[in-house]
């Protein structure tokens, strides 16, 4: 598995999501129900991908062991989102075993503990209702998932805000990043010029 590099996922961590969507040619955003557990949680990573039978989380468990330090697992639950898939004690893991999150489109529960560990997690929402170990039951881990109209392959660019969720391709994860920055200082510009007292008619060139 080849994995964004360092470098780009430490420059990522503080951009915002919808910056390297709209930089990236608006792509990878994922859908807009997924979002941070706890308010401060912000997520940046490679990512791990997971392919999970509907009510089950077995394949999460192992995906705990082959998950690398800084790897976030996303976890595509074919689409049985009523359940908790997620709680303290695997994020516990995963806190121990240097992972860097979870992304879910599924629930997961024990929030309060999920906030207080500290480990980011960004779900569909939250759901008391247990999940089985099925060991006959199908899944994957890095192959693509697809959530939304995103398909997320193990190694893509992960980022998470209070805004919500965007994956970006390994392959151009470096060059989105850069023209992230360049995005970020352009509007830091035009916010200077609103501020004496133009107005954005004028910047854009909008009539």
């Amino acid at each position: 598995m080849e994995r964004v590099d360092a470098s780009v996922v430490e420059r990522a961590r503080k951009l915002p999501t919808a910056t390297l969507h709209e930089a990236g040619g608006k792509i990878g955003a994922l859908p807009s129900a997924i979002k941070a557990v706890a308010p401060g949680f912000r997520i940046c990573g490679t990512a791990f991908t997971v392919h999970s039978p509907g009510g089950d989380n077995l394949w999460l468990h192992r995906a705990l062991v082959l998950a690398q330090p800084g790897d976030v697992l996303v976890v595509y639950a074919n689409g049985a989102y009523e359940h908790g898939y997620w709680g303290e004690v695997m994020t516990t893991q995963a806190k121990a075993r240097g992972l860097n999150g979870l992304v879910i489109d599924g629930g997961v529960r024990d929030a309060d503990l999920l906030e207080e560990i500290g480990v980011p997690v960004f779900a569909r929402g939250l759901s008391i209702r247990g999940t089985g170990k099925d060991y006959g039951a199908i899944g994957w881990l890095n192959a693509p998932v697809r959530i939304g109209n995103v398909t997320v392959q193990s190694g893509d660019l992960i980022v998470g805000d209070r805004d919500g969720v965007v994956a970006i391709p390994r392959k151009c994860a470096a060059d989105v990043v850069e023209k992230a920055v360049q995005r970020e200082a352009e509007e830091l510009a035009i916010c200077r010029r609103l501020e004496a007292g133009e107005t954005t008619m004028q910047v854009y060139g909008f009539h």
